[in-house]
């Protein structure tokens, strides 16, 4: 039987908190659902020996030598078979409804490609981490969204999943989250806790991402210039409009006078978006 969703786990020396991110998924109890563990060259022997003990119990473990988030978790994906993907760190944990409530809401709006949701801080630090609803303009200035988020593994594929060119490691899912958002794809937010999100002083995001933050939002400008240049959105419209006036005025008609129609002929792929 073909999974609906893929749980894809990054791995790198957490070997002692996966048992809790494993058995945040075991209680959901979702009949459709596989989970990809990704070794990215983890060193820890405690991890090896879980990771090897975890094989015996039937996970699917993909092992390699040390290569960074961006291509692990495509890694991971790649062997997905899952209609929809969800990346979990190892550190983090699910809440039942979460697949659940973002499955439903994936399967009865073929127009949405990503859900994600908000969560409780756990760990060194506890709390509740409310987020915005999307907004192009506000993901440009930062990034809003977890990894822990679900989405279609056809978005994955052509967008060309992860930028596994970063110079350093730390804002992969902001860039992902962007490509997704510069190629047409909707984001839906739900608006209450879908997982628990582990602080503690060795985060990775805290151990990689600040001091070289301004180097990677360089790299992101300059990846994608082209959509984060205020103009983009006039001299993409004229260069639509001039490409075919008809088909371009009856889409403006569809989307300001009937969006939901516009939405469910792009979700039935009869047209593309604007």
């Amino acid at each position: 039987m073909t999974p609906l969703i893929s749980i894809v786990i990054p791995c790198y020396n957490h070997g002692h908190y996966l048992r809790e991110a494993l058995d945040s998924i075991t209680i959901i109890k979702h009949t459709s659902v596989e989970v990809i563990i990704v070794n990215d060259g983890s060193t820890d022997q405690n991890t090896l020996a879980i990771l090897k003990s975890l094989a015996l119990e039937g996970y699917t473990i993909i092992n390699q030598i040390n290569q960074g988030l961006g291509k692990t978790r495509n890694n991971g994906i790649k062997r997905a078979r899952g209609k929809y993907i969800l990346p979990l760190d190892a550190d983090n944990k699910l809440l039942s409804a979460y697949l659940h409530t973002g499955v439903k809401y994936l399967e009865e709006h073929p127009e949405i490609a990503v859900v994600y949701s908000d969560a409780f801080y756990y760990g060194d630090k506890q709390g509740y981490i409310p987020v915005k609803d999307f907004n192009l303009q506000q993901l440009i200035t930062g990034n809003f969204i977890d990894a822990c988020a679900l989405f279609r593994k056809s978005a994955w594929e052509d967008v060309g999943g992860y930028d596994e060119n970063m110079p350093f490691m730390g804002v992969e899912d902001w860039e992902f989250w962007l490509n997704l958002s510069f190629n047409g794809y909707i984001f839906y937010h739900i608006s209450e806790p879908g997982f628990y999100y582990r602080v503690s002083n060795n985060s990775m995001i805290k151990k990689d991402t600040s001091p070289n933050f301004n180097l990677l939002k360089n790299y992101i400008e300059k990846k994608h210039s082209y959509y984060i240049n205020y103009n983009a959105p006039a001299v993409y419209m004229s260069e639509k409009f001039k490409a075919s006036p008809l088909v371009f005025l009856l889409k403006m008609i569809l989307l300001t006078y009937f969006p939901s129609k516009y939405k469910e002929l792009i979700g039935r792929r009869k047209i593309k978006r604007l």
